[in-house]
């Protein structure tokens, strides 16, 4: 039996702003394309659209840096104010040495910079802002999933990626950090492999696979393709949020 997935950037999404209406562009978008979304799709948004939807914007000319932000700021050679607002938004700093600050975000993230950014942020006004990651990713993915059921009468999974480093690896890869409608991750211990082997260990980060294939279609500059639609994908086991693929602490190896 063959298998296949099918990756669909939706097109036509415009700029968005805050307040904007995104299942409303994501189904504005499918129709345009000819494309009807099913049941059991998956709707990968980056995390930079929901963002500037929710108006998680953060004007660095009103930031007044503290002292620690000051120092910090030296070390990893970035605006003191910047740096403030990463802290505004962390646990605690992971690592900080020059040109990169990697810090525990208040969602569990362990993150460069807690995913303050300001690349395509723009202000019409000049003002030099700064995006932050959305109040609440799992949440986000919710009110999408069920808004976009509410309008086109399908069952589907959210996904909400962003582009996280890895340690020990060259690069940036999509991650989930936000999800709703399908497992996160994927517990395969006790399956059997093509030799009967009984698997021990193997949990798959279901939903850091998506967020990875979608991002190929995304693109990280000036592609303008925030939303892509993942199809052939079904899973039956229970729907989880993306805090199922945070590691605790206290299996943190590298302390």
């Amino acid at each position: 039996m063959m298998a296949g997935l099918q990756l669909i950037a939706v097109p036509g999404i415009p700029l968005v702003q805050a307040g904007d209406d995104l299942s409303g562009f994501v189904a504005d978008g499918l129709a345009a394309a000819g494309v009807e979304l099913r049941d059991h799709d998956v709707v990968v948004i980056a995390q930079k659209i929901v963002s500037k939807s929710e108006g998680r914007f953060v004007n660095l000319a009103s930031i007044v840096p503290s002292v620690r932000a000051e120092e910090l700021a030296l070390v990893v050679r970035k605006d003191p104010r910047l740096v403030e607002v990463i802290l505004s938004e962390s646990r605690r700093v992971v690592r900080a040495v020059k040109d990169v600050l990697i810090v525990e975000h208040r969602l569990g993230l362990v993150m460069a910079n807690a995913g303050v950014d300001q690349s395509n942020v723009a202000d019409p006004h000049g003002r030099p802002l700064a995006l932050l990651l959305p109040q609440d990713p799992d949440a986000s993915a919710a009110r999408v999933r069920d808004e976009l059921r509410s309008r086109l009468g399908c069952n589907v999974g959210v996904v909400i990626n962003d582009s996280f480093g890895r340690p020990w690896r060259v690069g940036t890869v999509g991650v989930a950090i936000g999800c709703a409608g399908l497992p996160a991750v994927l517990d395969l211990r006790g399956v059997r492999d093509l030799f009967g082997r009984t698997l021990q260990t193997t949990i798959l980060a279901y939903a850091d696979e998506i967020a990875a294939a979608a991002s190929l279609l995304m693109g990280q500059a000036d592609e303008s393709r925030p939303v892509v639609l993942v199809r052939g994908l079904r899973r039956d086991e229970e729907h989880q949020s993306a805090r199922a693929l945070l590691r605790p602490v206290r299996e943190d190896l590298f302390q």
